[in-house]
């Protein structure tokens, strides 16, 4: 059963040195396709988080129960429940976000990092554990769109959540979906620069 110190070495794996989008490149197409805005980011971030701390949780309660050959299956099947409450849930509490999202909730089922975690992880280690790795790599998830969809919508419409803060839009570029590849690119030499200078600082390289 993980410690404090382990679940937060799980959270943070799951935020800096294996983030879903900017160190692993999984789910690149909700991050290219949906985060415009800071909210659409938050929005499927939170709703991405949801799903992999209750898929990670479930497939490790039960994994000495799947038969190996059905593991996937399980898995798909496992992702599309929780996926179903969250999209009842978004539509009946928050139809005006559902909106945005769209058909973005639902292809959550097909979602790399999910289905990896729970292979890479969930399906071998403890309920306690997969609870904490499911957290670190879904607010991981959510942390990047979140990013994507600040510079997004700053440089793209001067706004942050729908407020003018410019006064006028820099650069509309970064409203196409080409600028989310831009952005990404971005980031992920940005996270890579900061571990590597991480690093040094340690002594490691």
């Amino acid at each position: 059963m993980a410690n404090d110190k382990t679940s937060m070495q799980l959270i943070s794996r799951g935020i800096l040195s294996e983030n879903p989008i900017f160190k692993l490149a999984l789910s690149m197409c909700p991050a290219v396709g949906i985060s415009t805005t800071v909210i659409n980011g938050l929005m499927l971030g939170v709703a991405v988080l949801f799903v992999q701390v209750f898929s990670s949780v479930t497939i490790s309660l039960f994994k000495n129960k799947i038969h190996p050959r059905i593991r996937i299956p399980t898995y798909t099947l496992t992702i599309a429940t929780w996926v179903t409450v969250i999209d009842l849930a978004l539509a009946a509490y928050l139809p005006d976000a559902y909106a945005r999202m769209g058909i973005f909730v639902k292809l959550i089922v097909a979602f790399a990092i999910i289905t990896m975690r729970l292979e890479m992880f969930a399906c071998k280690e403890s309920v306690n554990d997969s609870f904490w790795d499911g957290l670190g790599m879904g607010l991981g998830f959510m942390v990047g769109m979140v990013v994507i969809g600040f510079v997004r919508e700053l440089l793209g419409s001067g706004a942050i959540f729908g407020y003018d803060v410019l006064g006028f839009k820099p650069l509309l570029f970064f409203i196409l979906p080409s600028a989310g590849f831009f952005v990404v690119g971005l980031m992920m030499a940005f996270f890579n620069w900061i571990e590597l200078a991480y690093k040094r600082t340690k002594g490691k390289i």
